[in-house]
């Protein structure tokens, strides 16, 4: 798996996935059967959570949830661009994933696969903005939640990133991010 992926720190000390190359490009839609081909390279891996040691595993469902979710499905430009890059970078944004909160299963369907509920941990990357030149010009920043499935084998499986939100106070100057 071919990928240009470091984790920073921000002037608050907040961890940030900062994903160096934009993987996924398109003037009008994100091509999601090309993400999909992506993350199967995950399947079957498992990575942990640095600030509590918690491991979550990559399922086969991941591929086809992450790119036919409801809330994929609902997403337009910049926002699509960011969720089908994220893709890249789903190890690290586990490894610094932090706000862990518990939720019930919503819909019957999910009492076999999720039988013990689903956590959401909170997670941040960075894609470069190119300026005309192709050259790297500053860093977006962006807030996801991280929706994992407790499973009826006790484990946790990454099941979709959803609630991908821009932050408009962290917009880093390239040189900002050579750490």
């Amino acid at each position: 798996m071919d990928r240009n992926v470091n984790i920073i720190s921000d002037v608050d000390g907040n961890r940030i996935v900062v994903i160096n190359d934009i993987k996924f490009k398109g003037k009008r839609r994100v091509n999601w059967e090309d993400v999909e081909e992506y993350l199967k390279q995950y399947v079957g891996e498992f990575y942990s959570i640095a600030a509590t040691g918690e491991v979550v595993y990559i399922g086969s469902e991941l591929p086809d949830e992450y790119t036919r979710s409801n809330y994929t499905a609902r997403l337009k430009g910049g926002s699509a661009k960011a969720k089908a890059n994220a893709a890249q970078a789903l190890p690290e944004m586990i490894e610094i994933a932090e706000g862990k909160s518990f939720e019930e299963n919503r819909k019957n369907k999910h009492n076999n696969d999720a039988r013990f509920g689903w956590y959401r941990y909170e997670s941040r990357f960075a894609l470069p903005v190119y300026n005309e030149y192709g050259e790297v010009d500053r860093y977006n920043v962006f807030h996801a939640l991280m929706l994992m499935r407790h499973a009826k084998d006790e484990k946790l499986y990454l099941y979709d990133i959803m609630e991908i939100k821009k932050e408009t106070r962290n917009l880093f100057q390239s040189e900002d991010l050579t750490q």
